[in-house]
């Protein structure tokens, strides 16, 4: 698996990045909502260079101009319900691609220990096709791999694409030796570490909580 690391390079990615991991900031759920779907669009921007592209024309009042179209038919995919926003952002780039969502929960046995369920999956059919699976945070990188594993009985995709903020490096590690190398890996950020609980240090939080209010 390649790891492309936005953080590596200065940008205004920062400062969103720096918003959604602010206790302060956080307490205004809108402004947190909106800066994922902003990191969402940077990355989306930035994976688009790395697309195909073939030849088009565009009729404007004065004349034909040449211009260029994404030649891949993409399906963006995100994990209920902490991705929504992230994919939103990418959405509106990606205007006119398919869409797919995966339900995954952790399920507690005790304090610490949980296992994780799908419980609810909906896709277009996957085949030949572009799939940018999106979501916010990569703690363990189990949640991700059961997605994948699900989404993969909705056809095989031409290319795989996972786009997270925030990953922990024990989930790029566990991911190393779960998926393939010509799956692609960005994130926009690489926290060292997680706590006791399975959540990422020094991470943002809970980003479903912070995004939509605290849930049962």
């Amino acid at each position: 698996m390649k790891i492309i690391n936005l953080s590596e390079n200065n940008s205004v990615l920062q400062h969103y990045l720096k918003e959604i991991r602010s206790v302060d900031i956080q307490k205004d759920s809108m402004r947190f909502r909106r800066n994922m779907e902003r990191i969402g669009e940077i990355m989306a921007y930035e994976i688009s260079k790395t697309m195909n592209y073939k030849p088009d024309k565009v009729k404007t009042p004065l004349g034909i101009k040449e211009s260029t179209k994404i030649e891949e038919k993409i399906v963006i995919s995100t994990i209920l319900r902490a991705g929504l926003p992230f994919h939103n952002g990418f959405l509106s780039y990606f205007d006119n691609a398919e869409n797919a969502f995966v339900s995954a929960y952790r399920k507690y046995k005790d304090a610490l220990k949980f296992d994780i369920f799908i419980e609810y999956i909906a896709s277009p059919k996957l085949d030949g096709k572009t799939l940018i699976i999106t979501d916010p945070m990569l703690a363990t990188g189990g949640s991700m791999e059961l997605a994948y594993g699900a989404l993969q009985t909705k056809g095989k995709p031409r290319k795989v694409i996972i786009a997270t903020i925030i990953a922990s490096q024990p989930a790029i590690d566990y991911m190393k030796e779960k998926f393939s190398d010509d799956i692609i890996l960005w994130t926009a950020d690489i926290d060292p570490e997680l706590n006791e609980h399975s959540y990422i240090i020094p991470g943002l939080g809970d980003a479903g909580d912070l995004a939509f209010g605290e849930k049962l």
